[in-house]
């Protein structure tokens, strides 16, 4: 999905690829640093994460704007094309594997990689796992100070309060901490 197709509103997961090369690998971490802190104070910017590969030269940044207007903003700015001169030689962005994902699918997959989904049942799983607790707690805490409220008010609380954690605090932890089980290692 491009950037285009995406309304403006809606956060974006935008994955980069890199093809370093080879002996310059060193040299190339160190310059995700110096970009990941430049992005990170771009208007708009969510979070930039760096996934190193296991063998081979392909890098992927995986980026979080805030709207697909702020990322386009980004991707060509002058900072950012200040960065890109400084690895001229070390390493090239492979522009047609750059991909953008709205919503709760990049819980589970990471665009612009041959990583396959996990299967749903795995999906369902590790949602439960992040929002049952969650879901307690806010019918612990929130519930009874709102059953005054009109019915669709208080069904209104649910979502706002449960869906933004889920997105950006659970969700990306618990997908982490369970990669290995979701994502197991091809066998070799």
């Amino acid at each position: 999905m491009s950037t285009t197709e995406v309304r403006r509103s809606e956060p974006i997961t935008t994955v980069l690829t890199w093809q370093v090369r080879p002996g310059h690998q060193h040299e190339f971490e160190e310059w995700t640093h110096g970009i990941a802190d430049c992005a990170r104070r771009f208007p708009g910017n969510e979070g930039v994460s760096w996934l190193r590969p296991e063998d081979g030269h392909r890098y992927h940044a995986v980026l979080r704007w805030s709207d697909p207007r702020r990322l386009a903003a980004w991707l060509e700015s002058e900072e950012r094309t200040t960065w890109h001169e400084r690895i001229e030689g070390i390493a090239q962005e492979i522009g047609s594997e750059r991909q953008s994902t709205t919503g709760m699918e990049a819980w589970f997959s990471l665009p612009g990689t041959t990583v396959q989904a996990p299967p749903r049942w795995k999906m369902v799983l590790t949602t439960f796992l992040g929002a049952y607790p969650f879901t307690l707690l806010i019918q612990w805490l929130v519930t009874p100070a709102t059953t005054n409220w009109p019915l669709p008010l208080r069904a209104a609380v649910f979502p706002l309060v449960l869906l933004p954690v889920l997105t950006y605090l659970v969700m990306p932890s618990l997908s982490r901490l369970l990669r290995l089980w979701l994502f197991p290692p091809p066998d070799r």
